[in-house]
This record gives structure tokens, sequence and C-alpha cells, in this order.
């Protein structure tokens, strides 16, 4: 018997915040609602849209970049909330990087 071979790569199901390398932090994130952000990472465009502030290389400045953890995770916003952790969409975002 020949054993079938799956074309489509099997999706990560160890995936955990903890074990990532916080592709996600790089994404440029509006907030829409008040979940208690501190202002010193919250940014003002031109139009007076509140976003997620980044450092000059990208990354977000609420990750702690020796832990790669979320300093305001309880804080954080919606947009951070809904990302499932191991989802496909986390999935793919990590493939792209």
């Amino acid at each position: 018997m020949i054993p079938l071979i799956n074309a489509e790569p099997e999706p990560e199901t160890d995936t955990t915040c903890s074990s990532c390398e916080a592709c996600c932090c790089r994404f440029e994130v509006f907030i829409f609602s008040d979940t208690g952000v501190p202002d010193r990472h919250m940014e003002e465009d031109e139009w007076g849209g509140r976003t997620m502030a980044r450092l000059d290389d990208g990354w977000c400045s609420a990750l702690d970049r020796n832990s790669m953890a979320c300093t305001i995770y309880k804080q954080r916003p919606d947009i951070c909330r809904e990302l499932e952790m191991g989802g496909n969409e986390c999935i793919s975002i990590r493939a792209d990087y």
C-alpha cells in the first residue's frame, strides 16, 4: 500500500504567545475603544486617530523585547485581543516572517 502524502502543511498546534516571536507586534494597531492603554504607548495621526506607538524598528512600544511579552496585556487594544493564538491568521502572520 502506498502512503498518502499531504501536500498542505499541518497547522502548528504548539503555538503559544509565550513561544512566539511576536510577529503580530509589528502591525499597525488602531485603537477604537478605551481599554486603558497608557498614553505613553499611544500615538495620534494627523486625522486624530489613535494607534499603538511603534519604535523606530517597527515593533510595538508595549512589547518587552527581553521576554517578547506584552507589558500591558490586561489593557491591550481590542484588535490584539481578537487575534486568536495559534489560529489561521496567527500562523499566516508567522509564516510571513
